[in-house]
């Protein structure tokens, strides 16, 4: 067969690129798939099993649609693109999440798509719970919170929060991560699959998941209203609310649902009930409500029924699985916490070892200060040695000077006595030679007195004489050095006697006194000589009592 006749026979085939929550497929389609050939492929690429919850979703004129299953790919109202864009996604909602997801992968693709549905504000949800869940997603993207790895603004590029939060609280990114870790730090030990789960969980709970919104009107007075279809049934709301309904209808309740053109009636299976009848705004609008409401009263019913043996099968080994994860997350976190207790025991011996160095550095360094202080003592030992040689014999020589000052205080004690014996005979001379001098002043001023009475006498003797002999011998007068010796002998020898022996008397007594004054003198220097000499003595004892205090 030539190379042509191959190429003949190969179909012709077309591209799709299918985009998932978290990623992006191409494939090669042959001309006459159908809708279920492309969907099939996809599972089987993403190892999906629970396939009745997805499907392929593309946009058409600005409204979504869903490719239905049982015609070509090419026959429907697709976009004429190359390739043709499709998203994969989740068609419809369980109404227990943690009992019909049974395969991880399902269960990580709701999470995704849940998270982005709240994340863009389709799904409302509290301020207070989008932090819980937000905590739950960062368990399930970085695992355990570490904060020695998990250092503040570490959720800086993550999307976490719905903007509509972030806007009503004037909180900072920094406290939001606050915030969200506090709770993140609780969550220890809670694998990702878990951590999933727990979101879904909680996002089940909340007013507008898994619900379908499309705007119609009551009567042709065009009153506007939505009607809501979920995994429970239809429900009515004011075009203002979305989170209570005004009517419910259940799809229990529910005996049909059809539509002509944009009309759309809902029997319930009391026959007696009132139709409710609304009008859509485009035929399409109601066909894809009538195929959403097809799709999940289908899995109503289903959930109702025994189980099929492919969904017990894919239920058991969901528990199989879900056991093997247990004990192996159980092994793991043994593992891990047997690593973690490792990882501390590493820690605490590096520890135990850095203090062992560290005593033992401080060990070296005590025992060179103790070999420094020993010869600096040993030093000081011979200083002190050398000091208290000193010492004893300065003692000694202390002992011996105690000794002499001790016969020196005795000394000085009987050279005091003796010297206030001297003072007190000095003071006593000098009282007398006091008494003395006064005695012998008064006998000096006497014998002055007496002296000048004499001399008074003796110049009034020698007047008188003179007189008599001017009287007697008026010509001596006039010869003066003329005596007649006869006369001279006979006259005066009487008053000349008289005359030499009161000048001998009076010679006498002047020689008396003056003796008697140098005697007097004589007597004065020497006490002052003595009295100098106890000066001395006595200032050369108080400086050695001194000196005698100090030594002591």
């Amino acid at each position: 067969m030539s190379i042509r006749g191959l190429k003949k026979k190969q179909p012709k085939t077309f591209k799709v690129k299918v985009i998932t929550v978290d990623a992006e497929l191409e494939f090669s389609c042959e001309m006459k798939w159908k809708g279920k050939d492309l969907f099939d492929l996809v599972c089987r690429a993403l190892g999906l099993r629970e396939t009745w919850f997805f499907g392929l979703q593309y946009t058409i004129k600005g409204m979504c649609t869903w490719l239905k299953m049982d015609k070509k790919v090419l026959d429907q109202e697709i976009p004429k693109e190359d390739p043709i864009s499709f998203h994969f996604l989740a068609k419809f909602y369980p109404e227990k999440v943690e009992e019909e997801l049974l395969q991880e992968i399902t269960q990580h693709l709701f999470f995704l798509q849940v998270k982005k549905q709240i994340l863009d504000e389709e799904i409302y949800c509290s301020p207070e719970a989008t932090v819980l869940l937000a905590s739950y997603a960062v368990q399930a993207k970085y695992g355990d919170y570490d904060p020695n790895f998990h250092e503040p603004g570490f959720l800086a590029h993550d999307e976490l929060l719905p903007k509509r939060v972030l806007r009503q609280y004037q909180l900072t990114a920094e406290m939001w991560e606050e915030k969200i870790t506090a709770w993140y730090a609780e969550h220890r030990g809670i694998a990702r699959d878990e951590a999933e789960m727990n979101y879904l969980k909680i996002a089940q709970d909340l007013e507008m998941y898994g619900v379908n919104y499309f705007p119609i009107a009551q009567n042709k007075n065009h009153t506007d209203l939505l009607l809501g279809v979920d995994a429970k049934g239809i429900h009515i709301y004011s075009i203002n609310n979305r989170f209570s309904p005004n009517k419910s209808f259940e799809w229990s309740a529910i005996r049909n649902i059809s539509y002509s053109e944009k009309e759309l009636t809902i029997k319930p299976l009391d026959k007696k009930a009132e139709v409710f009848k609304f009008f859509s705004s485009q035929l399409k609008v109601n066909k894809l409500i009538l195929q959403l409401c097809i799709g999940n009263h289908d899995l109503f019913m289903r959930r109702r029924k025994v189980d099929s043996i492919e969904i017990q099968q894919m239920k058991a080994q969901a528990r199989e699985e879900k056991a093997r994860k247990k004990m192996e997350n159980q092994r793991l976190a043994r593992e891990k916490q047997l690593r973690e207790e490792a990882e501390r025991a590493k820690e605490e011996l590096e520890r135990r070892l850095f203090q062992l160095e560290d005593e033992a550095r401080q060990a070296n360094e005590a025992l060179l200060r103790s070999q420094e202080a020993a010869e600096l003592l040993a030093e000081k030992a011979q200083i002190a040695e050398e000091e208290a040689k000193l010492l004893a014999q300065n003692a000694a020589e202390a002992e011996q000077e105690r000794q002499r000052l001790e016969i020196t205080a005795l000394k000085t004690k009987e050279e005091k006595r003796l010297m206030e014996q001297k003072m007190r005979e000095a003071e006593l001379i000098a009282v007398k030679l006091v008494k003395e001098s006064d005695r012998r002043a008064k006998e000096a001023e006497h014998l002055k007195q007496d002296l000048h009475e004499a001399r008074e006498a003796e110049r009034k003797a020698k007047q008188k004489l003179l007189d008599l002999t001017r009287l007697n011998y008026p010509h001596m007068a006039k010869y003066p050095q003329y005596s007649p010796p006869d006369t001279r002998d006979a006259n005066f020898d009487k008053g000349s006697i008289k005359l030499d022996l009161k000048d001998i008397d009076l010679k006498r007594l002047s020689f008396e006194i003056e003796r008697e004054r140098l005697d007097y003198l004589e007597k004065s220097r020497k006490f002052e000589d003595r009295l100098k000499e106890l000066k001395s003595e006595i200032h050369a004892l108080k400086l050695e009592e001194k000196q005698a205090g100090l030594y002591s």
